[in-house]
């Protein structure tokens, strides 16, 4: 059986973090994903919605370095939980559990312009969240065989050569 999503959308509002009674880091977000397609009526183009969940790691890392706005690419399992609510009425809940979570923009892109330098890495594996724990802060981080994308580094790619004699090298 296969059960595997990807999505990409902007966040809808700040991810709120909560903790179970054992202590596990759960995250929920909800992403507003456009439709391929223009409304024939309005020429818009519609969204849907689409509520997302991340635990421990994952979701740790979305919520201090996601905010509401902020373009994510999600990589998960789509999941239908029921429960029953007050009136004592059977309900269904679909959500995409997240796997991984990667930037889908820049710094520059989100902030209008003002670009910050991001804070030093903390790991090496790009911007999900794998299951060690092992993830990195924005910006910083560099392509590994752990899979995943990642942005370039933030230095500075494009210096001067000193030792430069003019000649091409082919």
């Amino acid at each position: 059986m296969l059960n595997k999503i990807f999505l990409q959308g902007r966040l809808v509002a700040d991810p709120e973090l909560r903790h179970t009674q054992s202590g596990v880091a759960m995250a929920s977000f909800r992403l507003a994903v456009d439709r391929d397609f223009k409304d024939r009526e309005t020429g818009e183009r519609k969204a849907d919605f689409i509520n997302v969940v991340a635990w421990r790691q994952t979701g740790e890392f979305v919520s201090r370095f996601f905010t509401k706005g902020r373009m994510a690419i999600v990589e998960g399992k789509l999941q239908t939980r029921d429960y029953t609510d007050r009136d004592g009425n059977r309900r269904y809940a679909t959500e995409v559990v997240a796997d991984n979570v990667y930037f889908g923009d820049s710094r520059r892109d989100n902030e209008g312009g003002g670009y910050a330098p991001a804070p030093a890495p903390t790991g090496g594996r790009g911007y999900s969240a794998p299951a060690g724990g092992n993830y990195g802060a924005p910006g910083g981080n560099y392509p590994s065989s752990g899979g995943g994308y990642s942005a370039a580094p933030a230095v500075d790619q494009f210096a001067d050569l000193t030792d430069d004699d003019g000649e091409l090298p082919f």
